[in-house]
């Protein structure tokens, strides 16, 4: 009978954490959510129409065709017993009620930041400061640059040191999984703190 009680732990499901990939419209968090994912992510990017003028800024951005409307979806395995599901929040104010219904049951969340506008990602720190969620930066690096260092960007956004900052490209698979997995580090050190 010890062999079946092996059996059964080794069947044993992982953990499962939610994670919101958040931030202002227009910061690569479909890209990230893309990238990272070991499924076909779940996307509900619909083209940006004429019905936008005015109401959606693409100052710095002229180039975006498509926006999230809902949500969009991934997974990532990090090991046997953990695997994250991602969920990236709508960028445009518009669709910002959403993300209160996205945010729960989330642990913690990744902000991307575009350098280019900043101000684009107050919104997202403030929203999850508010909540007391733990959330990390993601400075996704357009075109592969990172003009600024980390603590350049971590006093510009005003954010208090426990929040790490990290430079990353939404279009690389190990770069994203680096900032989630200092995301998960400092979930499990908070959990750590509070016990």
């Amino acid at each position: 009978m010890a062999g079946s009680d092996t059996t059964v732990a080794a069947a044993a499901p992982p953990d499962t954490v939610k994670i919101l990939i958040a931030g202002g419209f227009g910061v690569g968090k479909t890209t990230m959510v893309g990238s990272v994912s070991e499924i076909a992510p779940l996307r509900t990017e619909e083209p940006l129409t004429a019905a936008g003028l005015g109401i959606d800024d693409l100052d710095g951005i002229e180039h975006k065709r498509a926006t999230t409307v809902a949500l969009d979806f991934g997974r990532i395995t990090i090991s046997r017993e953990l695997v994250l599901y991602l969920f990236g929040t709508p960028g445009q104010q518009r669709f910002w009620f959403m993300w209160n219904d996205l945010a729960i049951g989330a642990l913690g969340a990744v902000v991307l930041v575009d350098v280019r506008r900043p101000e684009s990602s107050f919104a997202a720190i403030d929203f999850f400061e508010r909540r007391e969620i733990p959330f990390v930066i993601g400075v996704n690096g357009f075109h592969g640059e990172h003009p600024y260092p980390a603590e350049d960007i971590r006093d510009a956004l005003a954010l208090p040191e426990q929040v790490r900052v990290l430079l990353c490209d939404a279009r690389e698979r190990e770069s994203c999984r680096d900032v989630l997995i200092a995301l998960i580090d400092q979930l499990i050190a908070d959990a750590r703190k509070a016990s």
